[in-house]
């Protein structure tokens, strides 16, 4: 590989990923360990946590530490793909007032991680539909009704629940009939309709 092409190959990884980037994405693009030290104390990344990296051009990103928590497992395993789920997903669509203490990633099944997870992450095993996942600024992060399910079957309160099927209806984030049906499976309630106000007739 010609010497300088690893900083397009990996520019361009990083660009899909709000600037982050794993050292073992670096080493697929060619650039060696040395040289990746280097680039650290000149400032040219910053090193954000162990074995992810952020080029410093890319402006930070208010999802950078979603990014971090979905690129840790392919620190060591390349091929494994995070997605932000649960009450952390919740957090990015805006939907409620819940503001969990860790970052929720769901991982496949298959997959099994062997060293010690950060305090600050709480790891879940599902094998995601790809309709259950989008990409918000680069972050995949399951969908608004995947993200309410998810979160109450870990045990998130009612009216957490419901606050977050409220604000996904009036944002537009759920369809009426999505968010109808939420109500109905996870809350056990019919949804309320408005009665439409006749029209006035007046008087001649």
């Amino acid at each position: 590989m010609h010497k300088r092409q690893w900083d397009t190959v990996l520019y361009g990884i990083a660009e899909d990923q709000a600037g982050y980037f794993t050292a073992a994405q670096a080493r697929a693009a060619g650039l060696h360990q040395v040289r990746l030290v280097q680039l650290a104390q000149q400032g040219d990344i910053d090193r954000v946590s162990r074995g992810v990296y952020r080029f410093t051009r890319f402006p930070v990103s208010r999802l950078g530490s979603y990014m971090e928590a979905v690129l840790w497992p392919q620190v060591r395993r390349p091929d494994v793909v995070g997605v932000i789920s649960h009450q952390s997903a919740l957090s990015i669509h805006e939907l409620s007032d819940v503001s969990p203490a860790r970052v929720h990633v769901t991982l496949p099944t298959t997959v099994r991680i062997r060293r010690e997870v950060p305090k600050r992450l709480a790891i879940h095993y599902t094998d995601l539909a790809a309709g259950d996942v989008e990409r918000v600024e680069g972050v995949p992060v399951t969908k608004p009704a995947r993200s309410i399910r998810d979160a109450h079957a870990s045990h998130l309160g009612n009216d957490l629940v419901g606050q977050a099927i409220a604000d996904g209806r009036r944002s537009g984030v759920l369809s009426i009939v999505e968010a109808d049906r939420l109500e109905r499976e996870l809350l056990g309630t019919r949804p309320k309709r408005r009665r439409a106000t006749p029209a006035r007739v007046d008087a001649r």
